[in-house]
């Protein structure tokens, strides 16, 4: 079955979380913890500083960073020369391997991304080659900030792979498209509701691809009317 797949890149390929941890501590310190999933504020934003918190990870405790800090990161990170192409894979091989199923059921694949310009070369050109230089060749890459359900709906897609739940919420609220849900944590910590509404959660992007790989496989597959047809035909 040729499928049209939209795939996000921060979080569900591409490991923001280490780059942005490696420089906040180069900014702040080795005490310092990014909040989970941790986003590019809004140029509007203004968002007021709070007590600082800490978080307890391993024998000593870490401070995460305040609201203000993280503005300050976000800044610093913009001033990052191809701060996208510096980026480690999730899963190494997982993204070679998308391509290589694209290509072996002709799957339409497309890239969606909220990451912001920074210094050097535009995001979508840092993130296509990114995704060159892992394996997928020729990437359409969309670097957007509307709803991703709307995007689907629009373009018809049958299904989209996040490790977002709000975003998959939204995929299943507004378009026809699979949303999977890349959940690398304990799926009881999924927020409540989000599975009961069509969502598909799986542990690892690998994971999405082996459904994903299935759905094309069993659609190619005769059912019983057709193998009947098939051994009429014959006799």
């Amino acid at each position: 079955m040729s499928l049209r797949i939209a795939c996000d890149l921060d979080g569900t390929v591409a490991d923001m979380d280490r780059a942005l941890q490696r420089e906040a501590e180069r900014l702040f310190g080795p005490g310092v913890v990014l909040r989970a999933q941790t986003s590019p504020p809004d140029d509007d934003s203004e968002e007021q500083d709070g007590p600082s918190e800490v978080s307890e990870q391993g024998p000593e405790s870490r401070r995460v960073l305040s609201p203000r800090e993280v503005r300050a990161l976000w800044s610093h990170v913009r001033k990052i020369e191809n701060f996208w192409q510096t980026l480690d894979e999730l899963e190494p091989g997982a993204v070679a391997r998308l391509s290589s199923l694209a290509s072996r059921h002709r799957w339409h694949v497309v890239f969606l991304t909220k990451r912001p310009q920074t210094r050097g070369d535009h995001a979508q050109v840092q993130s296509q080659r990114w995704l060159a230089e892992k394996g997928f060749p020729l990437p359409s890459v969309c670097v957007m900030s509307h709803s991703r359900g709307v995007l689907a709906g629009l373009l018809d897609l049958h299904a989209v792979i996040d490790d977002r739940p709000e975003t998959c919420l939204d995929v299943a609220a507004d378009s026809k498209a699979e949303p999977i849900l890349v959940w690398r944590e304990d799926f009881g910590s999924i927020p409540p509701g989000v599975t009961g509404l069509g969502v598909t959660a799986v542990a690892t992007f690998q994971a999405a691809l082996d459904r994903l790989e299935d759905r094309a496989t069993s659609a190619r597959t005769p059912g019983l009317l057709d193998r009947i047809k098939t051994a009429l035909r014959s006799s």
